[in-house]
């Protein structure tokens, strides 16, 4: 049976996931825009753990946050605690605790948790000092333009990495459309990021490489410009793909996320939604697209 939204069709196949750690990092300052900046500074070059060690995005504009002032959520994954705890210390001892006004906070209840403002709390040269508050310890670590307030721990817990979908497009320009209506529709999903620039990828890539000192390489069947060269993927009157990558804290969040983005997508212009995997053979968890949207469509007649 062929499924099809505004007559673009959703290919029977799946996303195929992997298993990672996530963290949620709370940032706040005087005002958005410097809540923002510091977010924007802590999540450069995070795209991938290929080649960035971490995947992370800003997840939400926070209404409500521990000290009352404007903030912003972002998400963090890695492949253990460890890495994971380290990026969270570089990246918030870098780009957060440098930036004016801002705190800290950490923004996810998991048992599992990590030392990161007890490892920060050294910049203080001993005259850092720390106060616990409904069970959580604060450090304030004095910087010259006043002080920096960071918990002590962070919360982290296994999630997934690498949900996706593909946007197959009669042409660049309606592509990366759809693309961008897909990732607006996404960002209002809580628990999950797009971490890729502007949450889009045009580089979709393969496991492995004719070169063995590589890991991954370019999606060939993919792309447009390699027609008659190698073998395609790609149906006649599409010349132009584009990816969404999606991280979660959890399945049920992907699969959200992954609805609004397809739904958003099927513009006309657009000639079919796939999904990268490799077999399934890499990864633990499989996104079944029909599946995802006919469920979906499901609940929301039930909620009706």
């Amino acid at each position: 049976m062929t499924h099809s939204i505004n007559g673009v069709e959703i290919e029977d196949t799946f996303a195929e996931a992997f298993g990672m750690w996530g963290s949620r990092v709370i940032i706040t300052a005087v005002n958005r825009k410097w809540a923002r900046e510091a977010a924007s500074k802590m999540t450069g070059f995070a795209t991938s753990v290929i080649r960035c060690h971490c995947e992370g995005a800003i997840e939400l504009d926070l209404k409500q946050t521990p000290d009352g002032r404007p903030g912003v959520s972002v998400l963090f994954f890695g492949f253990s605690k460890d890495s994971l705890a380290q990026q969270l210390i570089d990246r918030i001892g870098q780009c957060v605790l440098t930036c004016p006004t801002t705190a800290c906070f950490n923004g996810l209840d998991a048992g599992d948790k990590v030392s990161v403002g007890g490892q920060l709390r050294f910049f203080g040269d001993g005259y850092q000092s720390s106060k616990v508050i409904a069970g959580c310890r604060y450090w304030r670590i004095p910087v010259m333009e006043g002080e920096f307030l960071v918990e002590d721990k962070f919360g982290v817990q296994p999630a997934v990495a690498g949900g996706n979908f593909l946007i197959l497009g009669s042409d660049p320009g309606v592509t990366l459309q759809a693309a961008e209506l897909a990732v607006e529709a996404m960002q209002h999903v809580p628990g999950v990021i797009m971490p890729f620039p502007g949450g889009i990828v045009r580089s979709g890539s393969k496991v492995g490489s004719r070169y063995k000192f590589l890991k991954a390489s370019t999606n060939d069947a993919f792309c447009p410009s390699l027609r008659g060269v190698a073998d395609t993927d790609l149906p006649e009157g599409v010349n132009s793909v584009l990816e969404i990558v999606i991280n979660g804290l959890d399945v049920q969040s992907i699969e959200k996320a992954t609805c609004e983005g397809i739904q958003a997508a099927c513009i006309p212009g657009i000639r079919r939604i796939s999904a990268g995997n490799y077999g399934g053979n890499l990864g633990k968890f499989k996104f079944y697209l029909q599946k995802i949207m006919e469920e979906t469509r499901r609940n929301d007649r039930t909620d009706a």
